[in-house]
C-alpha cells in the first residue's frame, strides 16, 4: 500500500525501507527547491566551474539533461554539482547500509566450552567462530567451571589453548583480552588479525 501527496514529496508506506528512502529524500535539496541565489557549481564531469548565479547552474543543468543537486550547505555559497538525481539518491542510499553493515563489528559473540569437552566438539564450536570472525565480530570464549573444575591448576587454560590453537589455523586471530579467571570460569576475548598491507 503506497499513497503519495504531491504537495511535500512524502510518501506513507508499509514498508520500512521505503519509509527510509523517503527520509533520504526529505534531506536532499535539489533543482527548484535549492534557496540560495549564487551557488558553487561543479559540472558533470566533477570539474569545478566556481561561483555562478542559481539560474545559469539550473540551465547548465537543463541542457546537460540533468538535475542540479545541492551537496552541502555548510559553506556559503552552498555547493552544488549537476548530476543524475535517482543515481545520486541510489549511492547515498547504499553508502548508509555499507556503513550500517560494519556497525557490528564492536560487538561481541559469546562461544562457551565446557570442562570436558572433547576434541569434535571444540572444532564444532571453532567453525562457528570462524564465522562470526569473518563477519567482523569480536569472540567472547568462556569455559565454566563448576566446584572442584576451578581448583584444577593449569589443565582449563591448556584446553583453552588448545581452542587458540584450532581457531588460529582456521583464521588468524589475535587476543583483545588475556586468559581471566572469574566467577563462573575463565574466558578470553579475541578477534580478527586484518592482514597487514
Amino acid at each position: 500500500m503506497l499513497l503519495e501527496y504531491s504537495l511535500d514529496r512524502i510518501s506513507i508506506s508499509s514498508s520500512p525501507q521505503l519509509i527510509y528512502f523517503d527520509n533520504l529524500q526529505k534531506r536532499l535539496i535539489y533543482n527548484q527547491y535549492i534557496k540560495a541565489l549564487k551557488v558553487r557549481l561543479i559540472d558533470e564531469k566533477g570539474e569545478q566551474i566556481g561561483v555562478v548565479d542559481f539560474e545559469e547552474a539550473k540551465t547548465r543543468a537543463k541542457a546537460a539533461d540533468l538535475d542540479l543537486i545541492q551537496v552541502t550547505e555548510k559553506v556559503d555559497p552552498p555547493v552544488c554539482k549537476i548530476m543524475d538525481y535517482g543515481k545520486y539518491l541510489y549511492q547515498l542510499e547504499k553508502k548508509e547500509r555499507k556503513g550500517k553493515s560494519v556497525q557490528h563489528a564492536g560487538e561481541i559473540k559469546n562461544i562457551r566450552l565446557s570442562f570436558k569437552i572433547s576434541e569434535h566438539d571444540m572444532q564444532t564450536r571453532a567453525v562457528a567462530a570462524e564465522k562470526f570472525l569473518k563477519k567482523g565480530y569480536k569472540i567472547r570464549v568462556e569455559m565454566v567451571l563448576r566446584g572442584r573444575e576451578k581448583y584444577m591448576g593449569d589443565f582449563p587454560k591448556k584446553r583453552m589453548k588448545v581452542f587458540w590453537d584450532i581457531l588460529n589455523t582456521a583464521i588468524p586471530i589475535k587476543m583483545e583480552r588475556e586468559l581471566k579467571m572469574e566467577a563462573r570460569g575463565i574466558t578470553m576475548i579475541v578477534a580478527r588479525e586484518l592482514a597487514k598491507i
